[in-house]
């Protein structure tokens, strides 16, 4: 009986390893049909917001963040749009609207 768990137990590890190696790449903006990308290192700060800590008695100034429209503001819009393809879904239009 203790074989067969021991049996069964090195199985179950066996295929999780598997599986964990067999996971798909995320899909890249070239196959969606984006034209924009996203940054390379994401929207956070590349940069801390204060270069070192204040030294004692210094005053500290807050002000509220921007807005998401200010913060980012959306790309403007193009000139013209052509229909949409089988499978694309950015930046073109609907057939017969």
């Amino acid at each position: 009986m203790k074989l067969i768990a021991l049996a069964a137990a090195l199985a179950m590890t066996g295929t999780a390893a598997i599986a964990q190696d067999m996971t798909t790449p995320p899909a890249t903006t070239a196959t969606t049909g984006q034209t924009m990308d996203d940054p390379v290192g994401g929207y956070q700060p590349s940069t801390p917001p204060m270069s070192a800590q204040p030294l004692p008695g210094q005053q500290v100034i807050f002000q509220p963040s921007k807005s998401p429209t200010e913060a980012y503001p959306p790309p403007p819009p193009m000139a013209s749009y052509p229909i949409c393809k089988k499978g694309q879904y950015d930046n073109c239009r609907q057939r017969g609207g």
